[in-house]
């Protein structure tokens, strides 16, 4: 399986909140009850940190300095007890600090949604509750002992209940969410009251909500906003008299656009509001709003590859016309033939390094700047094409009609110097995305063209549908390859997936009818990503005999011959995959045909097998099975390869297994750093070396020996991990995918694009009568049971004087 990993999808964006003015609101002159604290006061309390819908990571408390003299913190605390906990010991010791009228910010716990904060002053582990709690401030690190009265506690310099808290300086702060915090109405009063000196409100960390006044709006139309670049030339500003009319709707936001667009086609039409709640406008709203142009990058902390969306924040919304209905949105911008035309091949050329600060924007030429300047317009594709089944993320990969090579069966082929960057990812935030195989046609619900918005979240443009489309059958069915004939031995490679006991009867049945019926029950199967026997079970057992016993009597089960199979105990935790289950590769063959398998005792999981000569010269294996030098620093943390000597009819074969190292950690191709740095390929390319000289020598011994290298190499047939496994000279083995029409080269389908992950290579002596074949029927559909397409090829092992 790949390792291509994603996390889901927008949840918050920064909040940059300038003049607070709450409802109803008087000015109150200051009184005794209500003065100016003359020293430190609590100004904000956040505890959504992280959470579902929150803006920021991380829960924080921010200080205010009311005093006309710097403050030394060193030595204070600040402390967190449950709304109704009686142990402050969850708090953090204070350093540094504050200037007269200065803001002190402590980071606290956090999780993965949401912007990161602004630079803090301290650092610490506090974790509190988003919606009811008590926090102190206090001189020394001593824990409080109180249970309730402790705003008067020794050494409490504030405090501050919030929601159901059972203590509070009077009644408590309104009970603040995810997406609220607990905030000083006016930084500099402190009337001992909780309850009227706090709101719930957007979190504003490290900025004073009463001063300084907000500045005068700058006039601006949404192309002016979105301008011709990644990043807006206004980010940052306090925009006003931003018109538009409102094309679709979120949880926590709204999209508009502009009905009077520029001459432009650089500039997007098209912006995001977010409101943090659900917005009080209606879609076909004609509106008017005020707020601070945002850049907002999606992921989090482990989103610093991402490209931002603009965004505008803390806005003020003005409906102008309302109960417009969607009959007032305007027509929808088409994408494909008839409309904007995406680039065919080049997602981006024209930069090294971060896209967004190049100074380079060419939409017409660059896939990435052609959707970008599209960013939150309001789109539609006529009759888009399926190019990959529809994902776990509920994600469906689609292109315009007549994009790029597409291959025999309706996807779209990755190629070299094609990337495809016409493909986009229909989403489902809006409205739900059908379930759909590579081949399928989208029809809207009214008419041939599907309409969204344009978003982009986690290295992708996504499309947001606003209304299902309706899914027409492209008719493509699962593939079965031809058996072999009496003189062929036939070997194929099967990812299965993770496969482990725990998985139940249906996956084994699944695969055991893959075996039988689409492979035409091959003569050796080169499996990848077994496990052990008990799975994600991380109990230190390595043992996988029950899996590939339960593999082989499914198939019989199904039908099929009986077949027995070979491998080699991984170290416990050593070899990368699912924590636990011990990933291996491994053989099994058919007991019922002419193929043998040559057992030599000696293998183990640290020993390697070595090459030998018999009396006449002819290689051998000294361990079979064996592994493929394990002691190798390329197979750190990877699955280590296994080699197997078979016999058939009289003639030896050696098969190698592979499952080399994954993408994992590359660049995203529509990530902000262009080209995309593959910081995988490295250890790819010394595993490639590593079975690249174990083949050489066995051809050092014999230049026809029968050889078969096969199995997920996690790489293109264009790569150089191809190329080091080719070799080169008299002693070159031969990619079986290289052999394949461009169209057909394809046994993986990764966010629509249709690649090459699975290769089978063989030596010379094989390609006289060898036959190949790719059989598609697992990664172009929903219903998987397994991410990759089995593959096998037939040949004639013959004597190598043949030659």
């Amino acid at each position: 399986m790949s390792a291509q990993i994603r996390s889901r999808r927008r949840l918050g964006a920064l909040v940059v909140t300038s003049a607070l003015v709450l409802p109803g609101a008087v000015a109150i002159a200051a009184s005794s009850a209500q003065a100016a604290s003359s020293t430190v006061v609590i100004t904000e309390v956040y505890g959504g940190g992280g959470n579902t819908g929150a803006p920021y990571q991380n829960d924080f408390v921010e200080l205010t300095n009311n005093s006309t003299s710097p403050v030394d913190l060193t030595g204070w605390s600040i402390q967190y007890a449950s709304s109704a906990g009686v142990s402050w010991s969850n708090k953090v010791a204070l350093t540094g600090s504050i200037a007269p009228g200065g803001v002190y910010l402590a980071r606290l716990a956090g999780g993965t949604t949401g912007q990161p904060l602004p630079e803090a002053d301290v650092v610490g582990g506090v974790n509190m509750s988003a919606s009811s709690g008590k926090v102190a401030l206090v001189t020394s690190t001593t824990s409080l002992t109180c249970t309730t009265g402790c705003a008067t506690a020794n050494g409490v310099v504030d405090f501050v209940g919030y929601g159901g808290a059972n203590d509070a300086e009077g009644s408590p702060a309104p009970g603040p969410s995810n997406t609220t915090s607990v905030t000083r109405k006016v930084p500099t009063t402190d009337s001992d009251n909780n309850a009227s000196d706090f709101a719930a409100v957007n979190p504003s960390p490290k900025t004073l909500t009463s001063t300084p006044p907000d500045p005068d709006p700058v006039p601006a139309k949404i192309h002016d906003i979105q301008g011709a670049a990644h990043r807006s030339p206004l980010n940052g500003k306090l925009v006003g008299d931003v018109t538009g009319v409102v094309t679709a709707k979120s949880g926590n936001g709204f999209w508009f656009q502009d009905t009077q667009p520029d001459a432009d086609p650089a500039t997007s039409e098209g912006l995001f509001v977010f409101t943090s709640s659900a917005p009080a406008v209606a879609v076909g709203d004609a509106v008017s709003v005020q707020g601070t142009v945002t850049e907002f990058r999606p992921g989090g902390s482990g989103g610093t590859d991402n490209l931002t969306t603009t965004e505008l924040t803390n806005p003020k919304v003005t409906v102008t016309t309302p109960g417009g209905g969607a009959g007032a949105v305007p027509a929808p911008t088409i994408v494909g033939p008839g409309g904007r035309v995406p680039p065919s091949t080049v997602i981006d050329d024209d930069s090294t390094g971060d896209v967004e600060t190049t100074g380079t924007f060419q939409p017409a030429t660059d896939g990435i700047d052609f959707w970008e300047s599209l960013e939150g317009m309001w789109l539609g594709i006529d009759r888009p094409e399926v190019t990959g089944p529809i994902s776990s993320f509920r994600e469906l990969s689609v292109v315009p009609a007549g994009s790029g090579v597409r291959t025999i069966r309706g996807g779209i082929v990755l190629q070299k110097t094609d990337s495809n960057p016409e493909r986009v990812l229909l989403d489902d935030l809006l409205a739900p995305v059908p379930d759909a195989k590579t081949g399928d046609t989208l029809v809207g619900p009214d008419s041939s063209t599907v309409t969204g918005v344009l978003d982009y979240g986690f290295g992708n443009f996504k499309f947001l549908v606003t209304r299902t489309p309706t899914v027409i059958d492209g008719g493509i069915t699962r593939e079965r390859t031809a058996p072999s004939s009496a003189l062929q031995v036939s070997v194929a490679t099967f990812n299965v997936e993770n496969l482990d006991p725990s998985d139940g009867p249906a996956k084994f049945d699944g695969l055991a009818q893959a075996v039988v019926k689409n492979l035409a029950s091959p003569d050796i199967l080169a499996l990848e990503e077994v496990q052990d026997n008990d799975g994600a079970t991380n109990s230190g057992s390595t043992g996988a005999d029950l899996t590939l016993n339960t593999l082989a009597a499914a198939i019989r089960a199904a039908g099929g011959p009986k077949y027995a199979w070979r491998q080699i105990d991984p170290v416990d935790g050593e070899e990368g995959g699912e924590p636990g289950g011990n990933i291996r590769v491994a053989f099994m063959y058919r007991t019922d045909r002419p193929v043998k398998f040559v057992d030599r005792p000696g293998g183990g999981s640290t020993t390697a097998t070595a090459v030998t000569a018999d009396k006449f010269g002819r290689p051998h294996l000294s361990a079979s099975p064996g592994r493929v030098d394990p002691a190798n620093p390329a197979w750190a943390s990877a699955r280590v390869p296994l080699a197997g000597e078979f016999s058939w009819h009289g003639q030896s074969l050696f098969v190698v297994v592979n499952h080399f190292s994954s993408k994992g950690g590359d660049d995203p191709l529509w990530g902000r750093t262009q080209p995309p740095v593959q910081s995988s390929a490295a250890k790819r390319h010394e595993q490639a070396r590593s079975v690249r000289g174990f083949v050489d020598q066995i051809l050092a011994k014999d230049r026809g020996a029968n050889v078969i290298v096969l199995g997920d190499i996690n790489d293109f047939e264009f790569s150089t991990t191809t190329d080091i496994l080719v070799g080169s000279g008299r002693t070159t083995l031969t990619s079986l995918p290289r052999t394949l029409p461009a169209k057909e080269r394809y046994s993986y389908v990764f966010e629509g694009n249709s690649q090459i992950l699975d290769q089978i290579l063989i030596s010379q002596n094989l390609r006289l009568a060898s036959s190949y074949d790719i059989v598609h029927m697992n990664a172009e559909f929903p219903d998987q049971i397994s991410d990759h397409d089995p593959q096998v090829v037939r040949v004639v092992p013959l004597p190598s004087w043949y030659r």
